[in-house]
């Protein structure tokens, strides 16, 4: 596997360290928010703006690395950034501070997502873009693994004790940050692009070629029904799993996701990234349709793990074959900016969810997600491709 190089191996175990930390966080972030005053609104505004802040910042930044031909320094900030906002947390419990942590965490992530996945990109060998991405999301994936479990087990001992967690998260985040100063960048060339203010961050989408508004805008509406996993969670808590027992399936489902990610990613380099794509959508839909008839753990347990195939088939694949419809000196635009709009279009799609399901019920809002993956799972397998653009 000499085609997974030494700054693949070093930017996927930044991730890993990266995700540790975030994960270790993740599922009691609610819970201390809420013991520190925050209402259900309020954290819902809170994660709105951080998501908000990462979405428009990533083709923003995206394209700056492109124009400067650099991609390590947007690394580097980014990740140190979000190292930075995790001991934040513990210093001032005061609401406006925790905006300016979590938004300091999302701004980070706005900074580095398009450069590092240029970096992925530019390593990746003629052919091998699926194994390079689907190698990169498993080790990522194995940090949300490792996370949570590491926030139980000190809760489980510490109870209450959030504080104290969120130093112990700076570690691995820290040990992320040191990493990547292990990273070597091959020179590229910069774009040569003018500068775009903040608010014209997804000026890329005009002039990319028309395959990657095609395709680009067909995952876009897919990623606008897409809701957040929580919301899934929470149908299996409805429909009679125990709280130990949605723990266990979202466990579940993260080990599936890092193991499948790569062999996936393999496989996507043979087949080719619309076959794998489609067939993930093909198992989003199935899942989501499914999940409002299932009642018991061993059916949960079957679509979680479905659940996890689908997101190996569909997370680094898609960045793996954006990456090809675009011209080298726009990799960091390119892919920044399909990434700040999915994580918009993704703020959309829980509330569109959460409407329909309060109004028309679970069915209809989990069926209506269904629908519109294997629809556009229909328009990517007849839709005619163009070669990549080149310069």
């Amino acid at each position: 596997m000499k085609y997974l190089t030494r700054t693949i191996w070093l930017l996927s175990l930044v991730s890993l360290f990266t995700d540790l930390a975030s994960e270790m966080l993740y599922p009691v972030m609610p819970l201390y928010l809420k013991s520190i005053g925050f209402s259900v609104v309020l954290i819902g505004v809170l994660e709105g703006v951080a998501e908000a802040t990462a979405g428009l910042s990533k083709g923003y930044f995206g394209q700056w690395s492109d124009r400067l031909g650099q991609r390590r320094p947007f690394v580097q900030w980014g990740y140190g950034l979000s190292a930075l906002s995790k001991p934040m947390l513990a210093v001032l419990a005061m609401p406006w501070w925790v905006f300016l942590a979590r938004t300091l965490d999302r701004l980070g992530k706005g900074l580095r997502t398009g450069a590092r996945d240029a970096l992925l990109a530019d390593e990746a060998a003629v052919g091998r873009q699926g194994a390079v991405f689907g190698f990169h999301r498993a080790l990522d994936t194995l940090g949300a693994v490792v996370g949570p479990a590491v926030a139980l087990l000190w809760l489980a001992q510490h109870p209450g004790q959030y504080r104290t967690l969120f130093l112990l998260a700076f570690v691995p985040g820290l040990v992320a940050v040191l990493v990547t100063f292990l990273v070597r960048e091959k020179p590229s060339l910069p774009s040569g692009r003018p500068v775009v203010p903040f608010w014209a961050s997804f000026s890329y989408w005009r002039r990319a070629p028309a395959t990657y508004r095609r395709i680009g805008g067909a995952l876009l509406v897919f990623a606008l029904f897409n809701s957040s996993d929580t919301l899934l969670l929470l149908l299996a808590r409805q429909q009679g799993l125990s709280e130990a027992a949605v723990v266990g399936v979202y466990i579940f489902y993260n080990l599936v996701y890092a193991a499948a990610a790569f062999p996936t990613g393999l496989l996507a380099d043979r087949l080719g990234p619309r076959r794998i794509l489609v067939l993930g959508l093909l198992l989003f839909a199935a899942v989501y349709g499914g999940a409002t008839q299932a009642h018991t753990w061993p059916w949960f347990g079957l679509l979680f793990g479905l659940y996890g195939l689908y997101a190996a088939a569909t997370e680094g694949i898609s960045k793996a074959w954006i990456s090809q419809l675009c011209a080298p000196t726009d990799k960091g635009a390119a892919l920044g900016t399909f990434a700040g709009l999915s994580s918009l279009a993704a703020l959309g799609a829980s509330s569109i969810t959460g409407v329909i399901w309060q109004t028309l019920g679970a069915q209809a809002a989990f069926g209506l997600s269904a629908a519109v993956a294997a629809a556009v799972a229909l328009f990517l397998s007849v839709s005619s491709l163009a070669t990549a653009p080149k310069e």
